[in-house]
């Protein structure tokens, strides 16, 4: 899962919201952060990394991966996690009441208000992500695509993923139903999580 199923998932506080985003930000053993981040926060950087390990070894995120591994390689787990918060931003309305946009727009106030405690590099990107709203470029094929892209150049070796948006349009449908069925059940593991 990408930003926004992260974001999506976290539980309805701005610490699990942070922690959830901090998990792409935050490497290696908990315990060197928790005189930098509280209680909450750090429970949302666990919960990410929950999140991440039940959706890699998910079947159905596993055969959505294989629909592409032909062109993307090792890099179709990438690709699909975009994929997959493209049809998040496609069918929010059958997921969440909420407005999507408003909370995307809630979502850049509490970045913005916490950023002191962000980390060096995502508050560097932070005005990036805001200025070209990137949590909702992802409702769109040009979006996804931007995002590809970007994401194909922090690698110093050549890969494929600039040209993902490609393998997305050839197995749409099947992509969208993979999601579609795999999400309930991400929700249904997350309701669990946050009941213990």
């Amino acid at each position: 899962m990408n930003y926004l199923a992260h974001l999506f998932l976290a539980e309805d506080n701005p610490e699990s919201k942070i922690g959830n985003l901090l998990g792409d930000f935050v490497k290696g053993s908990l315990q060197k952060y928790t005189n930098i981040y509280n209680p909450a926060i750090i429970r949302g950087i666990e919960q990410h990394r929950k999140i991440d390990a039940f959706t890699d070894t998910h079947e159905v995120f596993c055969c959505s991966k294989k629909r592409i591994h032909h062109n993307q390689k090792h890099y179709s787990g990438i690709a699909i996690d975009i994929y997959y918060d493209h049809f998040l931003s496609v069918h929010w309305s059958k997921f969440s009441s909420e407005d999507r946009e408003g909370f995307i727009a809630n979502i850049y106030k509490i970045l913005q208000a916490n950023l002191a405690i962000l980390p060096d590099n995502l508050q560097f990107i932070l005005p990036r992500i805001q200025q070209e709203n990137w949590l909702n470029s992802y409702r769109t094929l040009a979006g996804v695509e931007l995002t590809l892209t970007r994401i194909s150049q922090r690698f110093k070796r050549v890969n494929p993923l600039d040209r993902a948006c490609l393998d997305l349009q050839e197995h749409y449908r099947e992509i969208e139903r993979d999601f579609l069925c795999f999400f309930p059940e991400l929700i249904a593991y997350m309701g669990e999580l946050c009941d213990r």
